[in-house]
């Protein structure tokens, strides 16, 4: 019982496949030459009962070939039924020509662009963020998209709003530490994950995308301030440990030239003064200010 309620509540999957079309300049001929039959019956209605035959037979052909042109463009295609069954899409281009009994429904084949709304979404650390991604995406199958989804644009805007959900709760926003993958420093990565994951939602309706990408990714107002401020003192402390470091690097060098030059011998005390002083002047925000010293080293 499990497995015939199984089957009732399954999907019934379409599959595009090639409708049996004609030419249509073929049948415009025919046409043609109905009316040609239609004219030379009504020029031998007066001499011949025989002309409003082929007056009836020119205008029936002319109406009934007539009800089955329908023209398409490139990257275009038309799903062709019968009563509801599906037989067939056609994906030649021009004028083409099918039973004035089948419906025809055409979709376009074409690449769409569309960029999504802005969202708010807790990233991994459970930080709202804002983002939105600009998506490429086109039908592949046609009969999925018309038979299989109620309404395949629809659908695309819904399953695009998930993955961006999805995407955004699986990385942080960034590490201040370059450890982890971020959705703000490996743009390239996440936006090949979107991309897989869209395909793989769109995939029931018969749709691909081509190309997508985030263009809107920010904290959320009421965390930006503060992210800011984090952001600055994180600057400062790595410019501050770059410039400490360069700053002992030129004192080691100072202290060293003086000893291998000879030109001054200081004792342990006298050295640490000089270290003290050459940091005070290399790692200060403002100008030092030199003092003239009149008296001896030591005093």
């Amino acid at each position: 019982m499990v497995e015939s309620l199984e089957r009732n509540t399954a999907l019934t999957l379409s599959h595009e496949r090639a409708a049996q079309t004609s030419n249509g300049y073929v049948m415009l001929l025919v046409i043609v030459a109905a009316l040609l039959l239609a004219v030379f019956g009504i020029t031998q209605i007066e001499t011949s009962d025989f002309g409003g035959v082929l007056v009836a037979v020119g205008a029936l052909v002319t109406a009934f070939v007539a009800g089955g042109f329908y023209m398409q463009q490139p990257n275009q295609a038309t799903a062709i039924t019968l009563f509801g069954a599906y037989k067939g899409t056609d994906r030649v281009t021009g004028l083409r020509w099918v039973l004035p009994w089948l419906w025809r429904k055409q979709v376009s084949l074409r690449a769409n662009n569309m960029i999504s709304e802005r969202l708010k979404v807790n990233d991994l650390r459970g930080n709202p963020i804002e983002i939105a991604a600009q998506v490429v995406w086109r039908v592949t199958d046609t009969a999925q998209a018309l038979f299989d989804i109620d309404d395949y644009k629809a659908f695309v805007i819904v399953q695009i709003e998930a993955a961006v959900r999805t995407i955004g709760a699986r990385y942080p926003y960034d590490d201040y530490e370059h450890q982890e993958v971020t959705l703000r420093g490996n743009h390239e990565q996440v936006g090949q994950e979107l991309r897989a994951e869209l395909i793989a939602r769109l995939v029931t309706a018969g749709i691909t995308v081509d190309e997508c990408g985030f263009t809107h990714l920010a904290y959320a107002p009421e965390i930006a301030g503060a992210m800011l401020r984090r952001q600055q003192a994180q600057a400062v402390v790595a410019a501050r440990a770059t410039l400490v470091e360069g700053a002992v690097g030129m004192v080691e060098m100072a202290l060293d030239l003086l000893s291998a030059k000879g030109v001054v011998e200081l004792d342990d005390e006298r050295r640490a003064a000089m270290v003290s002083n050459l940091m005070v002047v290399l790692c200060g925000e403002r100008d030092t200010q030199p003092v003239v010293n009149a008296g001896s080293l030591y005093q």
